[in-house]
C-alpha cells in the first residue's frame, strides 16, 4: 500500500503503537501518527490561526468517539490554548501551530481535526463559507459528482470562486473563501438562502432541510457549518470511520475521475502528497466580498440577520 508514513520525531514516544484502530484496513495507531507526520506540511496551512476541534477515538474508529473543542488539561504538547475572550464563558479554544501539536494529538487518540470558518485575527468575521453536500440514502456517487458540479456552476453565476475537497466520508465539501467583512449571522443567512434557492430550482436533486427522512434519494447542502463555533473537517485529516478516508483538496476538473468521497485513505494517500495543495493554489489569494452575490440572489441581509461591514 502507498502509505503517507514519515519518520516520527525520535523524542516522541507513541504508546500502544501496534494497537489496530481500524479493523477494515488493519491500520494501527502508530501508522496513523506516521500518516500525520507525512501530511503535516500540507495540513498545517489549513490549520494555521484557526480554532480547532479534535475528534478522539480512544477505542478505535468502531468504538465511542467524542469531540474536544476547549482545553481541559495541559495534556496535548504543542496544542495551543487561545485567548479565552475568543469564546467567552468557556475554557480556552485550541489551535495547532506546528507539527508537534498535530502528532501529540494523534498520540492521544485524535483521529479527526476540524477547523472554524474564521481565524483568531477576525474571530467575529468568517473568512470562508463551507457547503457540505450530504447525500441521502439511494444517492449514487455519480449523482454526487453531478450535484457538486451544479453547485459549482451556480456559485460561478453569482461571481463566487469555489474550491472542492473530498470529505473523506460520503459527501463533498465546496469552500468559498471570503474577505473577513461580514459577521457570522449574515454569512450563515446568505448560505442558507443560497441553499434554499438551489433546492427550489433543482428540487429533484437537492433539499434544504436536514434529516434522513427529508433527503431520501436527494442531497442536503449543509449550510449549518457556517455559524459561530461550527467546524468542518480539515483538509488532509483522516476520518474516524472504517477505511480511514482522508479529506483531500482537488481541482474541479479532477472531480469526475475520483471514485468516491473516500477515494483517498490513510493507506493509499502517498502518491497524492506529491500533488499536495496545488489544486488550491489560488485559494489564499481569493478574498471575495458577498455584496454582488447577495444582490444577484435577491438576498437582503438586513431582513434576515444582524450584520455589519467593514
Amino acid at each position: 500500500m502507498a502509505r503517507a508514513e514519515a519518520a516520527v520525531p525520535a523524542a516522541m514516544r507513541v504508546t500502544h503503537a501496534d494497537r489496530v484502530i481500524d479493523a477494515q484496513s488493519g491500520t494501527t495507531k502508530g501508522e496513523l501518527v506516521a500518516f500525520y507526520a507525512g501530511v503535516s506540511a500540507l495540513m498545517l496551512p489549513h490549520l494555521r490561526a484557526r480554532p480547532v476541534a479534535l475528534l478522539r477515538a480512544p477505542d478505535g474508529v468502531d468504538g465511542m468517539v467524542f469531540f474536544q473543542k476547549h482545553a481541559e488539561a495541559a495534556e496535548l504538547s504543542g496544542v495551543t490554548r487561545l485567548d479565552p475572550a475568543l469564546d467567552a464563558g468557556h475554557e480556552p479554544l485550541l489551535a495547532i501551530p506546528a507539527q508537534r501539536g498535530l502528532l501529540s494529538a494523534a498520540q492521544m487518540n485524535v483521529v479527526e481535526f476540524h477547523t472554524w470558518n474564521a481565524t483568531t485575527r477576525h474571530i467575529d468575521k468568517p473568512d470562508r463559507i463551507v457547503f457540505d453536500l450530504d447525500p441521502g440514502s439511494g444517492v449514487t456517487w455519480r449523482h454526487m459528482q453531478e450535484a457538486t458540479q451544479l453547485l459549482h456552476g451556480f456559485l460561478d453565476e453569482l461571481g463566487l470562486a469555489s474550491f472542492p475537497k473530498t470529505s473523506g466520508g460520503k459527501g463533498m465539501h465546496v469552500v468559498v473563501p471570503l474577505a473577513p467583512q461580514l459577521g457570522w449571522d449574515a454569512v450563515r443567512a446568505f448560505a442558507q438562502a443560497l441553499v434554499r434557492h438551489v433546492a427550489e430550482v433543482i428540487p429533484d436533486r437537492f433539499v434544504a432541510k436536514s434529516g434522513p427522512k427529508n433527503r431520501v434519494g436527494k442531497i442536503f447542502i449543509d449550510y449549518l457549518r457556517n455559524g459561530f463555533g461550527a467546524t468542518t473537517v480539515c483538509a488532509w485529516s483522516a476520518r474516524a470511520r472504517p477505511g480511514l478516508g482522508v479529506s483531500v483538496p482537488i481541482a474541479w476538473d479532477e472531480l469526475d475521475g475520483i471514485a468516491g468521497a473516500d477515494h483517498w485513505t490513510v493507506r493509499n494517500i502517498a502518491p497524492r502528497i506529491a500533488i499536495g495543495n496545488a489544486p488550491w493554489a489560488d485559494y489564499s489569494g481569493t478574498r471575495q466580498r458577498l455584496s454582488a452575490a447577495m444582490k444577484a440572489l435577491g438576498f437582503d441581509p438586513s431582513s434576515e440577520a444582524p450584520w455589519q461591514a467593514t
